[in-house]
């Protein structure tokens, strides 16, 4: 039969190059909210010879995902969804960044973990941001409520959002809710073993897409200088990454998140400690 994989945020460059790879044994349904690029995702993949279809409609939207999960169902067998949709500090206030990155999160995995068969996985693209925020600014505590009470959920992330000044809310926004999918990528783990399903997250790094870009154009573009391999990631190997983690080869790996930035991270870490040893 038919094995089908879904990739949310379809028309963007990492969704594409995922697309592009996993579309070379699988039937690929790209999801995403804006139809031009959609189409021309579409038009695309088609080109390459890969059985592409696309639905249009927005992660955040209950009823949208789960007419796509229907749709996925009816090709084949659902092996996995690969969430890569998501915005970005530049792309909206701090309320429509935790919203479309947070509630979009959950609400496409709670519906993966709803309906996918067993064996199937659950990939999120978190961020190399959900690593650098010192624990007392993460609202941990609030997130568990997220599948209780959602509404609450968002407040509460909001009020977090609180301490910083306006202009820097997108930026503190776009952490928390990527920490949030980091989060959810782990703790829900032992939940979707039980059905048989496997869940966990990629964080990248800044990576040379539309997206990535319009954060260079906001400063973010320079912590690249500062990686142990000093340049963007590509989409293609972003998505080779995503690629493996949905694919049966993976088959192990579950409640965890894989940092993907270059050695950003593990560089800033190494300065700042030398730092504090004078």
């Amino acid at each position: 039969m038919t094995r089908v994989s879904v990739i949310t945020g379809g028309a963007g460059g990492m969704g594409q190059a995922t697309a592009a790879i996993v579309g070379r044994d699988h039937s690929v349904v790209l999801f995403d909210v804006r139809e031009d690029r959609l189409a021309a995702a579409h038009a695309v993949l088609d080109g390459q010879g890969i059985a592409v279809t696309a639905v249009a409609g927005d992660v955040t939207d209950p009823a949208a995902v789960a007419a796509l999960l229907r749709t996925a169902t009816e090709l084949g067998t659902l092996t996995s969804v690969i969430h890569t949709a998501g915005v970005s500090p530049s792309m909206g206030d701090a309320d429509y960044i935790l919203t479309t990155n947070a509630l979009g999160t959950l609400t496409v995995g709670e519906e993966f973990y709803r309906v996918a068969p067993e064996g199937a996985a659950l990939v999120n693209v978190a961020s190399m941001a959900a690593h650098m925020l010192p624990e007392s600014v993460v609202p941990i505590a609030t997130f568990p409520r997220a599948l209780e009470d959602a509404p609450t959920f968002l407040e509460q992330m909001r009020t977090a959002c609180e301490i910083a000044p306006d202009q820097a809310r997108p930026g503190l926004a776009y952490a928390l809710s990527k920490s949030f999918v980091r989060w959810y990528s782990t703790a829900q783990a032992e939940r979707f073993t039980g059905r048989g399903l496997r869940i966990l997250s990629v964080s990248p790094g800044s990576t040379d897409t539309e997206m990535g870009r319009l954060e260079e154009k906001a400063g973010a573009g320079a912590m690249v200088a500062d990686a142990a391999v000093p340049r963007w990631g590509t989409a293609e190997e972003m998505a080779e990454l995503l690629a493996f983690c949905a694919s049966g080869r993976a088959g192990y790996l579950t409640g965890t998140d894989i940092l993907n930035d270059g050695g950003v991270i593990a560089s800033m870490t190494e300065r700042a400690r030398r730092a504090a040893a004078g």
